[in-house]
């Protein structure tokens, strides 16, 4: 365990009893917002993305923020990713899974050196589930540590999220992929799709969109749990790259095997 995961812990289930949940199922018109066409932000994930940077500095003050709030109003928030340490803050993943009342959301805190994310932490407010994971160091559950299972199905179980690609980028993966995978609903929040394949319940992630706060942590606790997480010509995800698509898997094998198909 990271020796900052108890502090980084309490303040993501401070922040979703006191924040978040309150404004569950409670919000009014005028405190959802669209960022851009589908797109939410709701009066929760502003508060929370406050709280939550208010909370990681007392914590660790050398580091500076990135928040997904703040990048939307300030592009410039996410240069420099690569440089020093970084808190980089989701404070509600799924917003639009929130924004509607309906599971699933999560509040994702990741903390990255030079580029490098060296910590994750995925907090479920219904569930009260936490995933956490240290570079080098494991991937845990509610504190236990957890190694990545398959689905154990004849045909991988895939959750493809084909939101952000093109007509007919989408209609050709879906073609490549008909007979050769099972395909599962997607949860529209990766706070809840990582957790899937190293739960056994997914065998396989495709990602079009990879935003550093969508993914610098579940990357990583797939990752230290024996998955693979790469771009699709199998290079390294790098947080501050600013490319698209990305293959999660719950085994190497797995990753391989999605990747041949996956590849035209």
């Amino acid at each position: 365990m990271h020796a900052l995961s108890p502090a980084v812990g309490a303040l993501l289930r401070e922040v979703a009893e006191t924040i978040v949940l309150p404004r569950y199922r409670t919000l009014a018109a005028h405190q959802i917002e669209e960022k851009s066409p589908g797109d939410f932000v709701t009066i929760a994930d502003k508060e929370s993305e406050l709280a939550l940077s208010a909370g990681l500095a007392a914590i660790l003050p050398a580091a500076r923020m990135v928040g997904e709030e703040a990048a939307a109003a300030d592009p410039s928030v996410v240069e420099g990713l690569d440089r020093g340490a970084v808190w980089i803050i989701d404070p509600i993943d799924g917003t639009g899974n929130f924004a509607a009342g309906q599971p699933h959301f999560a509040i994702m805190v990741a903390l990255a050196q030079d580029g490098e994310t060296q910590a994750g932490w995925i907090y479920d407010p219904l569930s009260q589930r936490m995933c956490h994971a240290v570079a080098g160091g494991g991937a845990f559950i509610d504190g236990k540590r957890i190694a990545a299972t398959a689905s154990g199905q004849s045909l991988p179980i895939a959750a493809i999220a084909t939101r952000f690609m093109e007509a007919g980028e989408r209609e050709a993966l879906i073609d490549r992929l008909e007979g050769r995978v099972t395909i599962a609903d997607i949860p529209n929040c990766a706070g809840e799709q990582y957790p899937r394949i190293v739960l056994g319940e997914n065998d396989v992630a495709l990602f079009k969109r990879t935003l550093p706060w969508d993914h610098a942590a579940g990357a990583l606790f797939l990752a230290e749990s024996g998955g693979k997480v790469a771009r699709l010509d199998g290079s390294a995800y790098r947080i501050w790259d600013g490319r698209t698509g990305l293959l999660g898997a719950s085994s190497a094998q797995i990753w391989e095997a999605a990747a041949a198909i996956l590849n035209p």
